[in-house]
């Protein structure tokens, strides 16, 4: 099988609380988001960006959420603070892919908006095939307005994904794939 075929079929998550350290460092993370950044851009738009959550960030960033979440649900209890307190430190990095979608004359929002996806996915792929593992999640902060703002989103940006990168050294069980007669029709 083609090596390319290989690493995609190899591919599989790991959920960031298994991750162990360490992540990319600086040059494999510069590697890591140029090849990321190689997407189809219809327009050469560049309608995405990055934020790198590591080291302290990846705390500051845990409690300014968990403030987030106690405000809207107190009380609340020890172990969802706890959890929203180490959403990002269950990984050694953390990077958001953000979509900066925005009008335009000839590109349609949508499209934008894939190319950042797209981004998610070849990110995982670089992280991969670097040697990590990797996890593309949401979860309510990435479509809450005060905890995107927290993050350093702005309001009309979006998260398309939150991807953990770290190291898991067991093999990893693939899971259940999609029945492709049952997908796939012909016009």
């Amino acid at each position: 099988m083609n090596p390319i075929l290989q690493h995609m079929a190899r591919r599989r998550s790991v959920k960031p609380i298994e991750m162990i350290g360490p992540g990319p460092d600086a040059e494999q993370l510069s590697q890591i988001l140029n090849l990321a950044a190689r997407v189809p851009d219809h327009g050469k738009l560049t309608p995405w960006r990055f934020i790198v959550l590591e080291g302290e960030a990846r705390a500051r960033a845990g409690n300014a959420l968990a403030q987030i979440w106690s405000s809207r649900h107190a009380p609340i209890d020890e172990s969802r603070q706890r959890f929203e307190t180490e959403r990002f430190l269950t990984s050694p990095m953390t990077v958001i892919v953000v979509s900066t979608a925005t009008a335009h004359v000839k590109i349609p929002i949508w499209e934008q908006e894939l190319s950042a996806g797209a981004v998610c996915m070849a990110l995982t792929l670089a992280a991969t095939g670097s040697g990590f593992k990797t996890a593309w999640l949401t979860d309510w902060c990435a479509y809450d307005t005060d905890a995107k703002a927290a993050l350093g989103i702005a309001e009309t940006e979006k998260v398309a994904g939150f991807i953990h990168i770290g190291r898991f050294d067991a093999p990893v069980a693939d899971r259940p794939r999609p029945d492709l007669d049952r997908i796939v029709t012909r016009f």
